[in-house]
Formats: C-alpha cells, sequence, structure tokens
C-alpha cells in the first residue's frame, strides 16, 4: 500500500491510463499482442534483457510515497510505476494490481466496469483498510486475461524506463472479498501476471500473503516483498520458499525500533530489511523515518 499520488505523479497516471485505454479499449478485449509496447511499438523479443532477481542483502529503500535521491550505499529502491526508478541501482516497481487506486475511481468505473468486485446486489467492494480502494473481480478466467492485459501496460511502462521487477500489490484481496473471491482465482490471475513480465524481462515479487505461499508452483514468483512479518512472526514461512530473496519492510507504527531491532537480529545478515514511516514519505518530508541494518 502506498500514500497518495504526487501531482507529477497524477500526470504519469494519466498517461498510462491513455495506454491502457489505447490496448484495452473494453472490459472483454484480448490481451495485447506480446510483442507490443505501451504505445503500440514493436519490439523485437531479442531486445527482452534477462530475468534478474534483485540483489540479496541488499541496503534497500522503499519510496512508494514518493521518489528522492537514495543515500549513499543504498542498492535496492522500490518505487512506484508513475516514478522514474533510481538510477545506478537495482529497482523495483509498484503496481497496484488486485484492487485500484483511489485517483483512478472514475476511469474504472467508466472503461471496465465488469471488471470491479460487486456484491449481489451490484455494490461495489472495497478494502475496509483503504477507503476508495475498490477490489479487482479475479473470479473468471475471460476477467482476470481483462485484467492482465490493462497490467501488462503498466508492466511495460516499468520496463521501458529501466526497472527490473515488479511487485503487484493486494495479493490478499481475494481474503477482504467476504468469499467472492478465491485463493486460487488470485493465484490464477497471479500467474498471469508473471507470464507478462517474465515476457518483459522482469522478475515478479509476490507480495505478502502466506496462504500464497503454496501455490508457489502456480504463480511463478520470483522473489518475495514482506511487510510486518516480524510482527506477525511470519517472516520463516518466507524464507523458507524463496530462501535469501525476500525483502523485508517494517514500520514505525507497528513494533517501533524495538521490532525492528529484533529483524536485524535474527535475519539482517541474511535478507534486506528496510525500516520506514508508515505512509512512505520523503526524505525531507514531516514524519519521514528510514533505516536499514
Amino acid at each position: 500500500m502506498r500514500s497518495p499520488l504526487t501531482v507529477v505523479g497524477r500526470v504519469a497516471m494519466a498517461a498510462l491510463v491513455v495506454a491502457a485505454v489505447l490496448a484495452v479499449p473494453t472490459s472483454g478485449s484480448a490481451a495485447p499482442a506480446p510483442n507490443a509496447t505501451s504505445s503500440g511499438a514493436s519490439v523485437s523479443r531479442s531486445a527482452v534483457p534477462a530475468r534478474v532477481l534483485p540483489p540479496v542483502n541488499a541496503t534497500a529503500d522503499y519510496q512508494l510515497g514518493g521518489a528522492y535521491a537514495p543515500a549513499r550505499g543504498v542498492t535496492l529502491v522500490t518505487r512506484d510505476v508513475t516514478d522514474s526508478p533510481a538510477r545506478g541501482v537495482y529497482s523495483i516497481c509498484y503496481v497496484n494490481a488486485f484492487q485500484t487506486q483511489p485517483e483512478l475511481r472514475t476511469w474504472w468505473l467508466t472503461k471496465h466496469p465488469t471488471l470491479l468486485l460487486r456484491t449481489g446486489t451490484g455494490r461495489i467492494v472495497t478494502d475496509p483498510g483503504w477507503p476508495g480502494e475498490m477490489l479487482l473481480d479475479t473470479s473468471t478466467s475471460a476477467k482476470r486475461a481483462s485484467l492482465a492485459a490493462i497490467m501488462r501496460v503498466w508492466f511495460t511502462r516499468c520496463a521501458t524506463a529501466g526497472y527490473r521487477a515488479v511487485e503487484p500489490d493486494n495479493l490478499d484481496s481475494w481474503s477482504r472479498s467476504a468469499g467472492r473471491l478465491t485463493l486460487r482465482q488470485n493465484a490464477a490471475y497471479a500467474a498471469l501476471l508473471s507470464a507478462r513480465a517474465h515476457a518483459l524481462g522482469l522478475a515478479i515479487a509476490q507480495k505478502n500473503d502466506t496462504d500464497m505461499l503454496a501455490l508457489r508452483s502456480t504463480t511463478r514468483f520470483d522473489f518475495a516483498v514482506t511487510e510486518e512479518c516480524q510482527v506477525y512472526a511470519e517472516c520463516s514461512a518466507f524464507t523458507r520458499v524463496y530462501g535469501r530473496h525476500v525483502v523485508e519492510i517494517e514500520y514505525t507504527d507497528n513494533g517501533g525500533r524495538t521490532n525492528f531491532a529484533k529483524a536485524c537480529s535474527a535475519r539482517g545478515s541474511s535478507i534486506s530489511i528496510v525500516y520506514r514511516d508508515r505512509n512512505l514519505v520523503p526524505r525531507g518530508a514531516a514524519g519521514y523515518v528510514y533505516s536499514t541494518c
């Protein structure tokens, strides 16, 4: 999850929306051709870079609330799809792939209303913890294919910008759907996302959701990003499946420095661990907190 978009981010997101409209004009349309860029131009398959996983035990930064120059020594940076990647480091591109961003509410309602999860009475299902985020409907193969076509446009933006991996968020949306979605439906959608990321030369992360770990053979995720696994005693579940290819984020408002110190003591010499403020604000903004082990 992340804080609201900056003005620059809104402009960039608007451009992505235009690209998505061009690539997926209706909810039922097919995915773009595998070699199509977001602008409609073709790229050679031989031009796709080799997929590379993030460095293990990296000095990482998690910049979803706004981009800023990484501190000296940082080698791994995660930023939103609307931001450019950090130069000279391994960069991960965040995409909210299982829910919608609040600023795109009108676009989804206008262009893809049938891809939004609804109750039996037609009411849109939203995330109670993040007001304005609507759950995407992964319940059928046709809807999953249409959603994956949209996300491929945004993954393509990540790849052409220079990112090496994508982080699709809200994999666990099924758990907030009151039974309208299932774990396996989200896993099937995740498999489509992985195929599209891999075709672009991008690694792809499993974001949270310990229940999904048992389905890695289906999802085909390459590494994991886990929030607050120290707090919820979930870290070993991720490292058992992904080894050292895990990026852990702990937050100031859930466990604080004491919790972060325990995480560093337990795994700080093995995996990448970051300590951030909940809103992930840029350096220099009020409330900014950043530490690594």
